[in-house]
């Protein structure tokens, strides 16, 4: 005779793996939706545009330097807004900012990054945007972003941390 309730148990496990996939689906789709919003701004905002990152390396224009200004002082006020009220995640989690430690490694990154940003005129946030508004060349930005990203894994032990 074979027992019922191991079997209602693995069909319980299913359905609740399958729910558990269909949340992390929505959940995915919820925010290519607010990727997807996010990508129009910067493209009706211009700041998806080579011509405006050259002009703020260039000093010959404030509109990126009030773009990333203003993206500075939202991110300073919502920190504090967190820290002061708790706030939690979509799931309920706490959300925790971890403290980070200052080395050298910062800096030589920062200026890695400040080099490819000027040269390409695109950083990596907004790649897929720029590819999206028509800014096919920025393909290849996007395969040097990769390359870098998979060149760091590769030396990640032996670079200053």
């Amino acid at each position: 005779m074979i027992p019922v309730a191991p079997k209602q148990t693995i069909e319980s496990a299913d359905l609740q793996n399958l729910t558990s996939r269909q949340e992390s689906t929505f959940s995915n789709w919820k925010y290519g939706l607010v990727g997807i919003c996010f990508g129009i701004v910067f493209v009706k905002a211009e700041i998806l545009s080579w011509f405006r990152i050259q002009e703020m390396f260039r000093l010959d224009s404030f509109h990126m330097y009030g773009v990333i200004g203003s993206a500075v002082l939202v991110g300073l006020v919502s920190v504090q807004l967190i820290r002061r009220f708790g706030v939690r995640t979509l799931q309920g989690e706490p959300v925790q900012i971890q403290k980070k430690r200052f080395h050298k490694g910062l800096v030589i990154g920062g200026l890695l990054f400040g080099i490819g940003w000027a040269i390409t005129g695109a950083c990596p946030g907004p790649l897929f945007g720029q590819i999206g508004a028509g800014y096919t060349a920025v393909s290849v930005t996007l395969l040097s972003a990769v390359g870098g990203t998979w060149t760091y894994g590769r030396l990640k032990n032996k670079l200053p941390h």
